[in-house]
């Protein structure tokens, strides 16, 4: 473990990661990687020369650090392994970064924000774990079928995705399916944006991952629709 002496906090820092990556990818890829863990208030990535390759994620609670800390520690993140520890603290990374830094203001805002945050959370109506851990309301965390596409209720090797942000790319949707047993590629269509096809390497390792990933958001309003794909 990296952790040193840093104790627990809601703040984790990730270096070793790949700098090729452009910064707004790099943060949609963290947060589809670590939202499973726990509710994410903030990440922050910066390309300066000091701080390229690094990042970090801030979560709601301790815990849910904790568990990304632990379970994450070396993960092949776009072919790199992640180094992961404490942070000090993220007002530390900031000031270090634009060298002017108002640590006052900047704890009210993170104090205001969090507490827009569990407001938003009350006035949702939570629906298990999943949706919980993903930071949605439940009834966005478990969607139907899109209209107009019938249910493939066979299981078979391939998945089949919706409701993808435009914006998705295959390296980020490979980041999310390798975590789980058997996983073979991910197919994107071109001219199709929105949707991706995911393969394992038998049904009962994809109906694992489908499980696990309903509903899963890529970003907060976006909750992956997971079915199998037609023969």
């Amino acid at each position: 473990m990296l952790t040193g002496d840093i104790p627990p906090n809601q703040t984790i820092y990730i270096k070793n990661l790949n700098e090729k990556v452009k910064k707004e990818e790099l943060k949609r890829s963290l947060y589809a990687l670590f939202s499973q863990y726990g509710r994410i208030l903030d990440i922050v990535a910066l390309k300066t020369t000091k701080l390229r390759g690094q990042a970090w994620v801030v979560f709601s609670e301790v815990t849910a650090a904790s568990n990304a800390v632990r379970q994450m520690q070396n993960f092949p993140f776009y072919d790199k392994p992640m180094r992961i520890q404490y942070a000090k603290t993220k007002s530390d990374c900031i000031a270090r970064a634009e060298g002017t830094y108002d640590k006052k203001k900047k704890q009210e805002e993170k104090a205001e924000r969090k507490r827009r945050v569990e407001e938003a959370q009350q006035n949702a109506t939570p629906n298990g774990p999943r949706a919980e851990s993903n930071g949605g309301p439940a009834a966005s965390s478990r969607p139907g079928r899109p209209s107009g596409q019938e249910a493939v209720t066979d299981p078979n090797n391939i998945l089949f995705i919706q409701n993808l942000p435009y914006e998705t790319t295959s390296m980020m949707l490979d980041v999310l399916f390798k975590q789980y047993p058997g996983f073979r590629e991910v197919r994107m269509i071109e001219a199709k944006p929105g949707i991706a096809f995911v393969e394992f390497e038998d049904d009962i390792q994809s109906s694992v991952a489908m499980q696990a990933l309903q509903g899963f958001k890529i970003t907060p309003q976006n909750p992956m629709a997971i079915s199998y794909a037609k023969k």
